[in-house]
């Protein structure tokens, strides 16, 4: 739990005092959270990211304006259908992931890129926090080349300035399928807010996401 809020204070220090940040850090994070919105033709789009427990993805993800729905459910692996028990097994090949329906006229792929890397540690493979496995490998599933072109294109960036103490480690990969968790994880956090994982990792989490990207939660 200290590793996780000591991560959570890294990174909104990185974006709230840049005087207190490297300048790579903040210079990478701060392109990538100002981009304008995409112009499109679409409605709505899709970004299917993997950061560790859902449950906290989910929480951080539902605050963005322009966000219409966050689903927690499974990616990556050959399994069909897999129950929340099979992926905890280790062995189906998928990672707890969320299917983020978004409004690219008021959020950009960008924009959730900076809210993918600032909302988890990328350095970790197969691990965040006390959570180890493949299932909660830091992940982005691409849905087209644009974004396997941004996703790649910012990862190296990282890298390259040495955004991180560590190499950023983020698997980029197609996305194939989704499947959904069972009902009981969906909107985990707003459902059970007073249970001790809610209350001492995922509210401190979400706080300090809310002040990275306070120009763009929902009110």
């Amino acid at each position: 739990m200290i590793r996780i809020l000591m991560t959570a204070i890294l990174f909104c220090g990185f974006s709230a005092c840049a005087q207190h940040t490297p300048s790579s850090q903040s210079k990478t994070f701060n392109q990538m959270n100002n981009t304008n919105p995409q112009t499109t033709t679409h409605t709505t789009d899709t970004a299917t990211f993997g950061a560790g427990c859902f449950w906290c993805t989910e929480a951080q993800f539902q605050q963005l304006d322009g966000v219409i729905s966050v689903v927690s459910g499974f990616s990556g692996g050959a399994e069909p259908n897999p129950t929340y028990k099979d992926v905890c097994s280790g062995e189906t090949g998928h990672a707890e992931v969320c299917n983020i329906c978004y409004d690219p006229s008021k959020i950009s792929f960008d924009e959730l890129l900076a809210a993918f890397w600032t909302s988890h540690d990328p350095t970790t493979l197969n691990r965040q926090g006390n959570d180890m496995g493949t299932q909660y490998r830091s992940v982005i599933f691409y849905h087209n080349a644009e974004q396997k072109q941004k996703a790649e294109g910012y990862k190296k960036k990282l890298n390259d300035e040495k955004a991180f103490d560590k190499p950023v480690v983020t698997e980029i990969s197609p996305f194939t399928a989704f499947y959904k968790a069972e009902n009981y994880h969906q909107n985990y956090y707003n459902q059970n807010g007073e249970q001790p994982y809610c209350h001492y990792i995922i509210g401190p989490k979400v706080e300090k996401f809310r002040k990275v990207f306070k120009g763009k939660v929902k009110k």
